[in-house]
């Protein structure tokens, strides 16, 4: 996936996905749908190209994942914190350390979703990856349901076709190797735990600005991952430059040119069709991996990524959930 923008708030209207607490009241209120201008359009279709090429890229990488999710982090909190101190300092009068708990959770579950997605690319293919990894919209309404809130018919046909969609992957994945199945397991535990980062992300921006909420969030990711490899005795540094600059190609495409830019017109085209756009990494990581990487996925998985994309589209049409604009990469 790539580093999932910031969460978007916005105002709950009536419906059936308004009701509940907890879980249910930050993933579930309504998004607007603008029609977009030629700009915006324009803005998108680089965001595309910027998130698609992350896979690829990520896969012709020979240094340590873990060294690719510390410096993309420490890279987004160093980019937001002059923005914060320059320009948001107000919005930190009166916090208190409870007040960043959400944030820090989130922190959490994003460098969990890294560890779990990012070693994947290299097990199984770019396209299935990629496809799983973009389920997270399904986790964060499956955790609506648990809290009590009502999912429309449209919702379970959705997941119905998303699960269909893993299955044919997983059962071509068990023919090609047990790795390229637990390649398919870790992609989708990235999306089970981006769509953690995504709930509680969407908590802590009732209460803090996006810099500030990106700022902890990305330097708790940063700090776990120093942490986790630490103790893995994983190297952060000492690569070649090669490796350096696959590392900076990777932020940029991911983070300035993808998520920055779909962020910019969210408040313009509205966050149900950033997140339908979105899913248009999927054909573009396949596309771009084709190029890079000529790796090309079996046919008969083909089917199942396209239903994975259906289903995850249908869903996010269908809810409306007030959480990031995805995953999820």
């Amino acid at each position: 996936m790539k580093d999932p923008p910031a969460p978007h708030r916005s105002h709950a209207r009536g419906g059936s996905l308004q009701e509940g607490h907890g879980v249910g009241a930050g993933a579930s209120a309504a998004w607007a749908v603008h029609r977009p201008g030629g700009r915006d359009v324009g803005i998108m279709a680089v965001a595309v190209v910027g998130i698609s090429l992350s896979a690829p890229l990520t896969a012709l990488l020979t240094a340590p994942m873990l060294a690719l999710a510390f410096w993309r982090n420490v890279g987004g909190a160093a980019v937001l914190l002059p923005v914060l101190l320059l320009r948001e300092r107000s919005t930190l009068t009166g916090l208190r350390f409870r007040d960043l708990g959400s944030s820090v959770v989130a922190g959490l579950f994003l460098a969990a979703h890294f560890a779990a997605w990012l070693p994947s690319l290299s097990m199984t293919t770019v396209a299935a990856s990629t496809a799983l990894v973009t389920t997270t919209p399904i986790w964060t309404a499956l955790a609506a349901r648990i809290s009590g809130v009502r999912l429309p018919a449209a919702i379970w046909w959705g997941l119905l076709l998303a699960v269909l969609g893993v299955a044919l992957i997983a059962g071509v994945d068990v023919t090609v190797s047990t790795r390229a199945l637990l390649g398919d397991g870790l992609a989708l535990l990235g999306a089970i735990c981006a769509g953690g980062y995504v709930l509680a992300g969407a908590r802590a921006r009732q209460r803090l600005s996006v810099s500030a909420y990106a700022v902890v969030c990305y330097s708790v990711c940063a700090l776990t991952i120093a942490v986790a490899a630490v103790v893995a005795g994983t190297p952060l540094g000492g690569f070649r430059t090669r490796d350096w600059l696959l590392i900076a190609a990777i932020t940029v495409c991911a983070q300035l040119l993808g998520h920055t830019l779909l962020n910019l017109v969210l408040s313009s085209v509205g966050p149900t069709v950033v997140s339908l756009v979105v899913l248009l990494e999927v054909p573009g990581a396949l596309l771009f991996a084709l190029v890079l990487l000529q790796q090309v996925p079996p046919l008969l998985a083909l089917p199942g990524v396209l239903l994975v994309v259906l289903g995850v589209a249908l869903v996010v049409r269908a809810s409306r959930p007030v959480t990031l604009v995805e995953p999820a990469t």
